[in-house]
């Protein structure tokens, strides 16, 4: 009796299994990014323009997941940018746009404004940039450090186009 009850309870995990995973639609893709060297690259070039400028910060790319693939900081930036940068990537990867459009947008829609200040995994604030393979947004590169006095998320959002333009032509 207590075979047969296994069995059974055997047979029905297995249906159960099946269909949950038929639902799921099997497995997601793999999500995109810049090769490694490509991501470290625009990362220090992204730093190494604003050093240039006086301003120490930290540069992050993400992939199209959303998913922190580099983090680099320049020698004296702060704690701050190296919170600030990726939830700056993040959200231009989330929206597909540059950060300073969605922050523009905030000014003009309240309601906008209310929802992305409320997600504590975002910063919607100028200073990223999606990176785009032909017309697929792959990732995003974030660049944090530049105080009110500096040019702010202007200046931030400079240094991380300069990142993604060093290798723009060979992002496939």
């Amino acid at each position: 009796m207590i075979r047969s009850l296994t069995i059974l309870g055997a047979l029905a995990l297995a249906a159960t299994t099946s269909t949950v995973f038929a639902q799921q639609g099997g497995q997601q893709p793999p999500a995109r990014g810049l090769e490694m060297a490509l991501a470290l690259e625009a990362a220090q070039a992204a730093v190494n323009t604003c050093l240039g400028e006086g301003v120490k910060g930290t540069a992050s790319v993400v992939d199209s997941a959303g998913v922190l693939r580099v983090l680099v900081s320049a020698d004296g930036s702060s704690k701050n940018s190296a919170e600030l940068s990726p939830k700056k990537a993040v959200l231009a990867n989330e929206m597909k746009k540059p950060t300073s459009e969605i922050q523009s947008e905030m000014e003009k829609d309240a309601a906008l404004k209310a929802k992305l200040e409320a997600d504590k995994s975002i910063f919607p604030r100028a200073g990223a940039v999606p990176i785009m393979a032909g017309n697929d947004i792959i990732g995003a590169l974030g660049f944090g450090g530049a105080n009110g006095a500096q040019g702010g998320g202007n200046k931030d959002e400079a240094c991380a186009k300069a990142g993604l333009d060093k290798i723009k032509a060979r992002v496939k």
